[in-house]
């Protein structure tokens, strides 16, 4: 996989010290993302560094005693990229391959996320280098408390709510939710969302992301004039987001004809029975092995395959200059945050390829975290029916926002949606101005 170098344009004197200048990662792709929005902010373009510039970097040792009673050692991170809508929002990654740049460049996507669907959060994200399958039950509860500790000084309610990721989920959130009550001494159920629907958490919630992924995949389609029933739809992650996706579009008529996991690749031209593989994954971890399917063994074959729809919902970078010329999907909906990169953006576009960008199209998850949010601070709890249309709507109105501006300025949904988002995240920078 490709790693994106220093963008030409972009001076050494905005990149933070901390961070290797001369290969940046996903904090590379972020500001590249950024330089080409740039030239459609006006007057508010004066601002943009504030776009650049994370707003608080925290890195922390989260030592925890393991059961055979050594002391182990984690590295984690919470950066807030930007508050001036609002606390800052974002999700807490547990993953071997976590780093300082994936976390500011996750942070900053939150930030555009956030904006683009007008919900009234600034961007955050925080992570921890470890392959939580590792550690036991009583392993992950104690780094988990511990972070959560570390951190405790710029998250809150009102200041930073963190949310599940990749590696974590709601037993995360109850553990980072009761640790923060503790420490502050009467219980706070709005530092956290994703959290269990008994300590305050949202019907609707789990499925969200993936609901999401569906609701604005239909939109898309249906404005290219692509028949859902019937459609072929290919999946890279078949987790909480990419495995409620596909489930939707099958009960919606559509062929799941291939997916990808962190170990194997499945296809099926006539469509994957994803109720079975999802059990089959339940009980084992992964497609590899899965009866129903044909496995590939090369993983690139993947992108090359038959497709109407493409659903990327694994990890960032995926989409590169190397495979990007192979897609033959029509659509894809990016289920995961930065799967594509600008050189193959470039490349799908000169190839016709519509993009939902990550920023609309799994923007469903923080969508209805902000309703948890919500809900809890009101203490009165909508059905799921209600959530899910209110979600719908939200999804629907910001596709469409981002649609019109794409048809007037004849630019990608990508560009469009940052043009929106940006506009949003800089008027509220001026309109606020500097302190002191």
């Amino acid at each position: 996989m490709s790693t994106p170098s220093v963008p030409s344009q972009v001076p050494h004197h905005v990149i933070p010290s901390y961070l290797n200048h001369d290969n940046l990662g996903p904090w590379g792709v972020y500001l590249e993302q950024i330089d080409r929005v740039t030239p459609h902010l006006g007057s508010l373009a004066r601002w943009v560094e504030t776009l650049k510039r994370p707003k608080r970097v925290l890195i922390v040792d989260v030592p925890i005693e393991r059961d055979d009673g050594s002391i182990a050692h984690f590295e984690g991170y919470r950066v807030q990229h930007n508050t001036s809508r609002g606390p800052g929002k974002g999700g807490v990654r547990f993953h071997q391959d976590v780093t300082l740049s994936e976390v500011m460049a996750l942070s900053g996507w939150m930030t555009v996320k956030n904006a683009a669907v007008n919900v009234p959060y600034g961007g955050a994200k925080g992570g921890i280098r470890v392959d939580p399958k590792t550690l036991s039950r009583g392993e992950l509860q104690r780094m988990t408390r511990r972070y959560t500790s570390e951190i405790g000084i710029i998250i809150g309610p009102n200041k930073d709510i963190p949310a599940p990721d990749v590696g974590t989920d709601s037993q995360i959130m109850a553990w980072m939710m009761d640790t923060y009550s503790m420490n502050q001494g009467s219980t706070a159920s709005g530092v956290v969302t994703g959290k269990p629907i008994s300590l305050g958490g949202s019907l609707g919630r789990n499925e969200a992301t993936g609901r999401g992924v569906f609701v604005v995949g239909c939109e898309a389609a249906s404005k290219l004039g692509l028949e859902i029933k019937g459609a072929r739809v290919i999946v890279q992650g078949f987790g909480n987001v990419g495995g409620i996706a596909a489930r939707l579009f099958a009960d919606a008529g559509a062929l799941i004809v291939g997916v990808q996991d962190h170990k194997s690749t499945v296809v099926r031209s006539s469509g994957l029975d994803v109720a079975a593989l999802q059990a089959h994954i339940t009980a084992t971890g992964s497609v590899a092995g899965f009866a129903g399917a044909d496995e590939i063994s090369d993983r690139s074959q993947f992108w090359g395959l038959d497709c109407d729809i493409l659903v990327p919902a694994a990890l960032e970078q995926q989409i590169t200059a190397e495979n990007a010329h192979r897609i033959r999907a029509k659509l894809i909906l990016e289920g995961a945050n930065g799967p594509t990169t600008p050189e193959a953006d470039d490349i799908l576009h000169d190839k016709g390829v519509l993009i939902v960008p990550d920023v609309i199209a799994n923007a469903g998850g923080v969508t209805v975290s902000y309703f948890e949010w919500v809900q809890d601070f009101s203490s009165f709890f909508w059905s799921e029916d209600e959530i899910n249309l209110r979600l719908t709507r939200l999804m629907r109105e910001a596709l469409a926002a981002v649609w019109q501006l794409s048809v007037e300025k004849k630019v990608s949904l990508r560009t469009a949606a940052f043009i929106v988002a940006c506009t949003r995240v800089l008027e509220a920078r001026e309109m606020r101005g500097l302190y002191p």
